[in-house]
């Protein structure tokens, strides 16, 4: 193994407004492992990660790289003192090159133009000694998921960081997906490089992580080796005692299907879907990424309109409907990509809160914000959203709470369909326990849910029932009493 870096903090603290969001954090980091660093939405994660990114100065405190003060007035500073950071929102340009996305802004050159067959060697070599088969000549949006998270990961090492820090890097790959970036990342931490594995997933912790940094409340709870821990004692450090409620016992059997869709296809996307969803029902869909689980959703919803097939609510054919439409009809769509899709990032927390359900706010077509915010403070104290001012704008909060807000926001809407699209990405343990009781007590009135989620545990936990889906189709059809996620994955995989 190549010499080890470290990267310590000492004493970090950062004041906003009214929030202490980091008490005097110190922690240090050593090359050559792989430090997990969790903690609940809102415990300081986000800010102690921007800090040794250079994005957010601190209000007092240091940080040393192998053993020097340095100073991160930005994040051209982080990298030059050897600090990358991979985000969880990737920040590729899907119409250039692998090398180009590489190497962006620091293309070689040979006099005045682009030295495109060194450019292309350096970015193959760094993807080579990663042990990757991507061709640096591809064009990006040609990858999948998983090649693109690689991708931003040869772009940090590029660098040849001392550090690299890794925001929620499998949020949106599946299990084979993640077991080959878990490969890679190992591959840095042998070569002596400081990996910061930043994670909701705990159960991922014993398969990559040599150390467990927790923070809570702004505070550093502690840092264990994961061998010598349990994952009762993680989550204690993270919350204290959380309470896990068990799904309803409620049977779902022989209510009245709520919404039918039959034969439905998009052509590229999937084809021949039929299944139902009684009242009450929490009905999962669990496959692999590129499945067609998402595109079945927005079908659904007629937000990308099938090619053919039927929908049906209460008995009656709905398509072709619109959003718009849909959502009239009481059915409502939380999509997985929130911050483009689900949210208004310049617009406030209240305002986020009541786009979907304005029409039920105003009065004679007029809103105040004294009306809104009235509307939503119940939510916000349902849902536990960590938000120091609802005026403030929503791309402020943390990722969690920000998924807290789209699902909130279309509770305002007293739907009476609910297809989740991956409702818990990005969401700490006690968060999701939370969303599970609203779609609990959704179901306890009657409301039906579809869930489509990569974590095939969390199906397993709240779904009464999980669909298959392979290829573009429902191929068959899991009940979760009994089942292990091994046995879920081993079905959705069974012939690729």
């Amino acid at each position: 193994m190549a010499d080890a870096g470290r990267l310590e903090a000492i004493a970090l603290r950062k004041e906003y407004p009214g929030t202490l969001a980091l008490d005097d954090v110190s922690v240090a980091f050593e090359g050559g492992r792989v430090h997990a660093l969790v903690g609940k939405n809102g415990a300081g994660k986000s800010t102690f990660i921007k800090i040794l990114a250079g994005t957010v100065q601190p209000t007092s405190g240091q940080v040393l790289v192998d053993g020097r003060p340095v100073q991160l007035r930005s994040a051209s500073d982080a990298f030059a003192q050897g600090i990358a950071t991979v985000y969880q929102e990737l920040s590729l340009v899907p119409g250039l090159t692998v090398a180009e996305n590489i190497l962006l802004g620091r293309l070689p050159q040979k006099g005045p133009l682009i030295d495109w067959a060194r450019t292309f060697r350096e970015a193959q070599s760094i993807l080579d000694g990663m042990g990757v088969s991507i061709d640096a000549r591809r064009i990006v949006r040609e990858l999948g998921v998983a090649q693109k998270q690689v991708v931003e990961i040869a772009k940090a090492m590029s660098f040849n960081p001392t550090a690299v820090m890794l925001d929620e890097p499998t949020s949106a790959l599946a299990q084979h997906e993640t077991e080959m970036l878990f490969g890679i990342v190992r591959q840095l931490a042998a070569k002596g490089v400081v990996v910061i594995y930043i994670t909701h997933r705990l159960h991922e912790l014993r398969q990559i992580a040599d150390t467990v940094t927790v923070l809570r409340d702004g505070r550093l709870a502690g840092r264990i080796e994961i061998a010598d821990s349990t994952p009762e004692q993680i989550v204690h450090l993270m919350f204290g005692e959380v309470v896990k409620r068990r799904r309803p016992t409620h049977t779902v059997n022989q209510a009245k299907p709520v919404l039918e869709v039959e034969g439905l296809a998009k052509a590229g996307k999937f084809h021949d879907v039929s299944f139902s969803l009684r009242a009450g029902e929490v009905l999962g869909i669990a496959g692999m990424l590129g499945s067609g689980r998402t595109e079945l959703l927005k079908a659904i919803f007629g937000a990308e309109p099938a090619d053919s097939g039927e929908v049906r609510l209460g008995g009656k054919s709905i398509l072709p409907a619109s959003p718009s439409q849909m959502k009239d009809f009481g059915v409502a769509l939380t999509p997985e990509d929130r911050k483009a899709e689900g949210l208004v990032q310049i617009l406030s927390t209240r305002a986020n809160l009541c786009l979907a359900s304005l029409d039920r706010i105003a009065v004679r077509g007029f809103t105040t914000q004294a009306r809104e915010r009235a509307a939503v403070q119940t939510l916000v104290g349902g849902l536990a959203i960590k938000a120091p001012n609802l005026e403030d704008a929503v791309s402020a909060l943390s990722g969690g709470n920000q998924q807290k807000v789209v699902v909130g926001k279309w509770l305002n809407t007293k739907p009476k369909v609910m297809l989740l699209d991956e409702p818990t990405r990005g969401i700490d343990v006690q968060a999701k326990q939370q969303i599970f009781e609203i779609i609990w007590s959704l179901s306890e009135q009657g409301i039906g849910s579809i869930i489509v989620s990569s974590e095939l545990e969390e199906l397993l936990e709240v779904c009464h029932r999980i669909l298959i889906m392979r290829h573009g189709t429902i191929v068959g059809e899991a009940s979760p009493e009994g089942m292990t996620a091994d046995e879920l994955t081993v079905r959705c995989m069974e012939d690729e």
